[in-house]
């Protein structure tokens, strides 16, 4: 994921109410040496707050979104659903080179699409079974952050599992 990227995904994560410095860092899958850099950069940019709070236990830090921080990440939002819906009017339209291309130059948006729900993951996976290839070769695996369950590929487990049912009627 590219630094615009990984602020963005910070900046929501802050949004939706995560404060604490290792929540913030498990949730975004930033590592914490990398994640410093970008909270000093929203904080510089008036987008977060950092505040300290004495108690009982010593400081405690919390970071928040600022009201401005708050509005930029809708904006962000916006885009990255403008982007989907631009991938999804390519796919509808059947031109695979054209899909093939948006997808390409929209790469990096894929990771903060997933991680805001903004992606119909059975239409992704539409998208990459009609140009013939897989998520793998367009997302790296450290970018699925929290998205993979164990299949190494849309479609296909480690479990060898044929999609059926095993119920069992107690015989």
């Amino acid at each position: 994921m590219d630094e615009k990227n990984k602020e963005t995904v910070v900046l929501g994560i802050i949004s939706q109410g995560i404060s604490k410095f290792d929540k913030i860092s498990r949730e975004s899958n930033v590592e914490p040496k990398d994640l410093e850099p970008i909270l000093h950069k929203l904080e510089n940019s008036g987008l977060i707050k950092v505040d300290e709070k004495k108690g009982w236990l010593g400081t405690k830090i919390e970071i928040n979104p600022t009201e401005e921080g708050y509005k930029e990440f809708e904006r962000k939002l916006k885009i990255l659903q403008e982007k989907w819906n631009q991938l999804e009017d390519t796919y509808k339209s059947g031109n695979k080179q054209e899909l093939k291309q948006k997808l390409r130059e929209d790469k990096s948006f894929l990771p903060s699409m997933m991680m805001f729900g903004i992606i119909d993951m059975i239409m992704f996976s539409m998208m990459f079974s009609m140009i013939g290839t897989s998520i793998g070769s367009f997302i790296q695996d450290e970018d699925m952050g929290g998205m993979d369950d164990g299949a190494d590929d849309i479609g296909e487990s480690d479990t060898g599992n044929d999609g059926g049912f095993d119920i069992d009627i107690g015989f």
